[in-house]
């Protein structure tokens, strides 16, 4: 895929090749909206509200990484439902079907390598790592889930949020430390390397 080309022919108009730029990114997308937001038919709203705001601003795009442009149009397509609903999101520990019933696997964990033991323990640790992630603040969450999960450096997560450099990496840090103190209450579904990590540094 040539996506310089299909991004100067979306400035153009071409919706077809806007398209393929969301067929790309729609995940990407769509899971940093879902760990923001905590629940999937909100992040699919916010997703939406994203792409949307990106074609009608895609004439601004003035290079660089595509991806951290987008990350920042989703972003504040996130801060404004929050602002809409007036309210912190719930996550409920069971993510829900189309149909309303509970998933006993998301299918973001779905791997078909897994046994059912280890497909079931990972299941344990997204849902802790989740409730974890709800336990933040928003503006805490943000630079978590762009940073740690989505791998944007500290200037696009700044650019993305509309804070100072040193902001992001207080608010980082801050948030590193109370995911940490948070999953320490599920122990047993870390990986062996964390546990050990800790180990070391209450010796």
């Amino acid at each position: 895929m040539d996506e310089t080309a299909l991004i100067l022919e979306a400035q153009h108009g071409d919706l077809d090749s806007f398209n393929t730029l969301v067929l790309t990114y729609q995940d990407i997308v769509f899971n940093t909206a879902l760990r923001i937001m905590g629940d999937e038919e909100s992040a699919a709203d916010a997703t939406q509200e994203a792409f949307l705001s990106a074609f009608r601003a895609i004439k601004s795009y003035r290079g660089g990484s595509f991806k951290a442009w987008l990350l920042r149009t989703v972003t504040n397509a996130c801060y404004d439902e929050l602002r809409r609903q007036k309210r912190r999101p719930s996550v409920p520990l069971e993510p829900e079907t189309d149909d309303g019933e509970e998933m006993e696997t998301p299918r973001w964990l779905a791997d078909p390598s897994m046994s059912p033991e280890e497909a079931a323990e990972a299941d344990e640790l997204e849902h802790a790592i989740q409730h974890c992630l709800e336990a933040l603040p928003v503006e805490f969450r943000a630079v978590v889930v762009l940073t740690d999960l989505q791998g944007m450096d500290y200037k696009e997560v700044a650019a993305s949020v509309r804070v100072p450099l040193g902001t992001i990496k207080s608010r980082l840090a801050r948030a590193r430390l109370r995911l940490r103190e948070c999953l320490q209450g599920f122990w047993e579904l870390l990986p062996a390397t964390f546990r050990l990590e800790e180990e070391i540094l209450r010796t």
